[in-house]
């Protein structure tokens, strides 16, 4: 998924407030912070000094430093593991030929055996802050038509071709009501959905599972998969509503937009043109269902194991402990994932945007993440 600015972009909420929505096509980190209470490092002479990134520095720790280290369901992260080991960091090579030759069943062996090869440090910015800020993003899951018909009008665009010759491409606005514009884009539609805001959540998303009726009246599982955009800018939607004195910054979630677009049909274009970007799709066959779309890294993205990160501040298939809560709750969500994906707004050493996977769910949760972060990367001792 390529994918990939917030809804929303304002200052650091409250640990109960509303997510943004990432632009996966393409916030800010809160200040001041300390290691988590009752948890203990060794001495930093013990454990060597800092490593420093382009935006971040990894400070070591003793492992009891990682909050809930022993209760995750480690063996649960080997899968997507075993994917980022089809394109390794170079400093991985070694450790993923060991780890396909391993055989882990439990979260114990898992956890042994990153122990015994890798290092814990915690993520700072370059002032020595380790608070951070997490969000949430999915796959959309939409009904869609090969053909125009019924409720079935709103078009997902294939790549134009003449999308090189024209740069910047047409503004969404153009593509909505300019005749030549869609005359250059006549026959380049890839499938047609119901609602324009099912449309502009795959734009922002950058990709998603379309369920296509065929011509015929067959249905198929295929991927939207990002393809290019028209180079024009992303507009957050939310920010456009909180400037509109329709929505406070702390109510502006996707959840909220999608009501406030359903109380307010007759300015449902005002909203969707204040982002002039469009993304265009190829499509993919889906493989795995129990696989997301390609992040960054190249692999396929995992439901609950996989972040999108900074890759000035973590390389693209470092392991990562996470320490935060629930979507609008204080529920601890401590568990170690991966490094895969990026986005445009994910920017900064303690910043991760969490991927929920797919399915109304996933869409609740994704929509409405927005909370505090301390996070750790696990990097080979060699």
């Amino acid at each position: 998924m390529i994918i990939l600015g917030v809804l929303v972009a304002c200052s650091s909420p409250p640990r109960d407030t509303a997510a943004p929505v990432e632009d996966r096509t393409g916030g800010r980190v809160a200040t001041a912070a300390t290691p988590p209470a009752g948890t203990t490092s060794a001495p930093q002479a013990a454990l060597g000094l800092p490593l420093l990134r382009s935006r971040s520095r990894w400070v070591p720790v003793d492992w009891n430093e990682l909050p809930g280290w022993d209760n995750d369901r480690t063996s649960e992260l080997w899968p997507a593991l075993m994917r980022g080991c089809e394109r390794p960091p170079f400093e991985w090579a070694r450790l993923c030929n060991d780890a396909r030759k391993a055989a882990l069943p439990t979260d114990a062996a898992v956890r042994a055996w990153l122990q015994q090869r890798l290092a814990p440090y915690r993520v700072e910015s370059l002032d020595g802050s380790s608070d951070g800020l997490v969000t949430g993003y999915f796959e959309p899951l939409i009904e869609a038509s090969r053909v125009a018909r019924g409720p079935f009008r709103v078009p997902l665009y294939m790549t134009p071709n003449d999308l090189s010759a024209r740069k910047p491409y047409w503004t969404r606005q153009q593509v909505d009501t300019l005749a030549s514009a869609q005359t250059q884009l006549r026959g380049r539609e890839l499938a047609f959905v119901s609602n324009p805001l099912d449309a502009l959540i795959l734009q922002i998303q950058g990709s998603g599972r379309l369920q296509i009726t065929e011509p015929d009246g067959t249905k198929k599982l295929v991927r939207a998969a990002f393809a290019g955009h028209n180079d024009q800018p992303y507009k957050s939607v939310g920010k456009w509503l909180i400037e509109q004195g329709e929505l406070k910054p702390e109510q502006a979630s996707w959840p909220a937009i999608k009501a406030w677009a359903q109380m307010n049909p007759q300015r449902l274009n005002d909203l969707l043109w204040s982002n002039p970007r469009v993304v265009f799709f190829r499509e993919e066959p889906i493989v795995d269902v129990n696989a997301g779309p390609r992040g960054a890294q190249g692999v396929p993205l995992s439901p609950g194991r996989s972040i999108a990160v900074d890759a000035q501040s973590v390389p693209y298939g470092t392991p990562v402990w996470l320490d935060t809560t629930e979507p609008l709750s204080n529920t601890s969500l401590r568990r170690l994932v991966l490094a895969q994906d990026t986005g445009t707004a994910i920017t900064g050493a303690v910043r991760a945007d969490f991927f929920w996977g797919w399915g109304d769910q996933a869409e609740q949760q994704a929509g409405r993440m927005k909370q505090p972060l301390h996070m750790w990367v696990l990097w080979p001792k060699s």
